[in-house]
Protein backbone atom coordinates (compact mmCIF):
# COMPACT_ATOMS: atom_id res chain seq x y z
CA UNK A 1 0.00 0.00 0.00
CA UNK A 2 1.44 3.41 -1.07
CA UNK A 3 1.48 6.17 1.52
CA UNK A 4 -0.51 9.33 0.63
CA UNK A 5 1.23 11.96 -0.54
CA UNK A 6 1.21 15.13 1.78
CA UNK A 7 1.82 18.82 0.32
CA UNK A 8 3.31 20.13 2.92
CA UNK A 9 4.04 23.61 1.48
CA UNK A 10 0.59 23.79 1.21
CA UNK A 11 -0.41 22.59 4.83
CA UNK A 12 3.01 25.30 5.83
CA UNK A 13 2.39 28.39 7.42
CA UNK A 14 4.30 30.06 4.34
CA UNK A 15 2.75 32.88 2.76
CA UNK A 16 3.39 33.82 -1.05
CA UNK A 17 3.45 37.13 -2.63
CA UNK A 18 3.49 37.42 -6.30
CA UNK A 19 4.19 40.47 -7.21
CA UNK A 20 2.53 40.01 -10.47
CA UNK A 21 -1.22 39.34 -9.06
CA UNK A 22 -0.91 43.08 -8.28
CA UNK A 23 -0.21 44.21 -12.08
CA UNK A 24 -3.42 46.72 -12.80
CA UNK A 25 -4.63 46.93 -15.88
CA UNK A 26 -4.29 49.19 -18.37
CA UNK A 27 -1.58 50.20 -21.68
CA UNK A 28 1.64 51.37 -20.98
CA UNK A 29 2.22 54.13 -22.83
CA UNK A 30 5.38 56.59 -23.89
CA UNK A 31 4.63 59.99 -24.68
CA UNK A 32 7.33 61.17 -26.82
CA UNK A 33 7.42 64.87 -27.24
CA UNK A 34 10.20 64.77 -29.59
CA UNK A 35 7.86 65.35 -32.55
CA UNK A 36 6.62 68.54 -31.51
CA UNK A 37 9.81 70.06 -31.21
CA UNK A 38 11.39 72.28 -34.00
CA UNK A 39 13.68 70.27 -36.09
CA UNK A 40 13.47 67.61 -33.29
CA UNK A 41 15.64 69.84 -31.11
CA UNK A 42 13.93 73.18 -30.05
CA UNK A 43 10.48 74.08 -27.80
CA UNK A 44 8.87 76.66 -29.46
CA UNK A 45 6.26 77.56 -26.89
CA UNK A 46 3.75 78.86 -29.12
CA UNK A 47 3.87 75.90 -31.49
CA UNK A 48 4.09 73.61 -28.99
CA UNK A 49 1.06 74.89 -27.09
CA UNK A 50 -1.14 74.64 -29.99
CA UNK A 51 -0.02 70.84 -30.51
CA UNK A 52 -0.88 70.48 -27.46
CA UNK A 53 -4.36 72.50 -27.51
CA UNK A 54 -4.87 70.32 -31.09
CA UNK A 55 -4.09 67.04 -29.41
CA UNK A 56 -6.99 64.04 -29.08
CA UNK A 57 -6.13 63.27 -25.15
CA UNK A 58 -8.87 61.29 -24.95
CA UNK A 59 -7.14 58.41 -26.72
CA UNK A 60 -5.27 58.45 -23.47
CA UNK A 61 -8.07 56.99 -21.03
CA UNK A 62 -7.24 54.51 -18.48
CA UNK A 63 -3.58 54.57 -19.70
CA UNK A 64 -0.27 54.66 -17.87
CA UNK A 65 1.80 56.69 -19.76
CA UNK A 66 5.38 57.82 -19.30
CA UNK A 67 6.57 61.35 -20.38
CA UNK A 68 9.81 61.16 -22.28
CA UNK A 69 11.68 62.88 -24.92
CA UNK A 70 14.06 60.64 -27.23
CA UNK A 71 16.22 63.22 -28.76
CA UNK A 72 19.02 65.56 -26.98
CA UNK A 73 17.00 68.73 -26.74
CA UNK A 74 16.70 70.56 -23.25
CA UNK A 75 12.89 70.41 -22.44
CA UNK A 76 11.80 73.12 -19.84
CA UNK A 77 10.23 71.63 -16.92
CA UNK A 78 6.66 73.61 -17.86
CA UNK A 79 6.24 71.65 -21.19
CA UNK A 80 5.62 68.45 -18.50
CA UNK A 81 3.57 70.37 -16.77
CA UNK A 82 1.75 71.26 -19.23
CA UNK A 83 1.19 67.80 -20.44
CA UNK A 84 0.22 66.77 -17.48
CA UNK A 85 -2.53 68.83 -17.07
CA UNK A 86 -4.22 67.59 -20.01
CA UNK A 87 -3.60 64.11 -19.57
CA UNK A 88 -4.77 63.99 -15.77
CA UNK A 89 -8.00 64.63 -17.26
CA UNK A 90 -7.74 60.84 -18.61
CA UNK A 91 -4.86 58.71 -17.59
CA UNK A 92 -4.25 56.75 -14.96
CA UNK A 93 -1.17 58.13 -14.03
CA UNK A 94 1.45 59.97 -15.39
CA UNK A 95 5.21 60.10 -14.87
CA UNK A 96 8.08 62.05 -17.06
CA UNK A 97 10.62 58.99 -17.63
CA UNK A 98 10.54 55.77 -19.24
CA UNK A 99 7.93 52.78 -18.74
CA UNK A 100 10.91 50.92 -16.01
CA UNK A 101 9.80 54.35 -14.12
CA UNK A 102 6.37 54.05 -14.82
CA UNK A 103 6.43 50.94 -13.68
CA UNK A 104 8.61 51.56 -10.31
CA UNK A 105 5.86 54.46 -9.90
CA UNK A 106 2.98 52.24 -9.97
CA UNK A 107 4.45 49.75 -8.07
CA UNK A 108 5.52 51.42 -5.33
CA UNK A 109 1.58 52.69 -4.95
CA UNK A 110 0.75 49.63 -4.73
CA UNK A 111 3.10 48.62 -2.34
CA UNK A 112 2.23 51.12 -0.14
CA UNK A 113 -1.25 50.13 -0.06
CA UNK A 114 -0.54 46.61 1.39
CA UNK A 115 -1.66 45.89 4.85
CA UNK A 116 0.89 43.84 6.45
CA UNK A 117 -0.81 42.36 9.31
CA UNK A 118 -1.07 39.10 7.82
CA UNK A 119 2.57 38.84 7.51
CA UNK A 120 3.15 39.26 11.10
CA UNK A 121 5.90 36.87 12.63
CA UNK A 122 5.25 34.77 9.42
CA UNK A 123 7.46 33.59 6.90
CA UNK A 124 6.99 35.03 3.34
CA UNK A 125 8.03 33.68 -0.21
CA UNK A 126 8.45 36.73 -2.39
CA UNK A 127 7.57 34.98 -5.80
CA UNK A 128 10.63 35.59 -8.19
CA UNK A 129 9.73 34.75 -11.96
CA UNK A 130 7.14 36.89 -13.70
CA UNK A 131 5.50 37.25 -16.88
CA UNK A 132 4.44 40.46 -16.80
CA UNK A 133 7.29 43.75 -16.87
CA UNK A 134 7.49 43.79 -12.89
CA UNK A 135 10.42 46.80 -11.93
CA UNK A 136 13.56 44.98 -9.84
CA UNK A 137 13.00 48.08 -7.81
CA UNK A 138 9.53 46.74 -6.68
CA UNK A 139 10.96 43.63 -4.93
CA UNK A 140 13.21 46.30 -3.18
CA UNK A 141 10.12 48.31 -2.19
CA UNK A 142 8.06 45.48 -1.23
CA UNK A 143 11.10 43.90 0.97
CA UNK A 144 11.32 47.43 2.74
CA UNK A 145 7.57 46.93 3.55
CA UNK A 146 7.44 44.08 4.76
CA UNK A 147 10.40 43.12 6.22
CA UNK A 148 9.68 44.85 10.08
CA UNK A 149 6.71 41.93 10.39
CA UNK A 150 7.67 39.23 9.18
CA UNK A 151 9.71 36.31 10.72
CA UNK A 152 11.65 35.57 7.65
CA UNK A 153 11.52 36.06 4.14
CA UNK A 154 12.46 33.93 0.77
CA UNK A 155 12.61 34.81 -2.54
CA UNK A 156 11.72 32.58 -5.54
CA UNK A 157 9.45 29.11 -5.70
CA UNK A 158 8.81 27.14 -2.55
CA UNK A 159 10.48 24.34 -3.72
CA UNK A 160 13.74 26.56 -4.05
CA UNK A 161 13.85 29.35 -2.41
CA UNK A 162 16.80 31.77 -1.41
CA UNK A 163 16.73 32.95 2.21
CA UNK A 164 17.24 36.87 2.08
CA UNK A 165 16.18 37.50 5.50
CA UNK A 166 15.52 36.02 9.54
CA UNK A 167 14.66 38.06 12.23
CA UNK A 168 16.92 37.77 15.27
CA UNK A 169 15.59 36.46 18.64
CA UNK A 170 15.41 39.05 21.21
Amino acid sequence: MAEEIINRVANSKLITIDLEDFYPQGNRVVFDIKDWLYEGLILREKDFREQVNNHDWSQYENNYVALSCSSDAIIPSWAYLLLSTQLSEYAKKVVVGNLELLETVIYQEIINQIDTSEFTDKPVIIKGCADKPIPPSAYTLLIEKIQPVAKTIMFGEACSTVPLYKKTKK
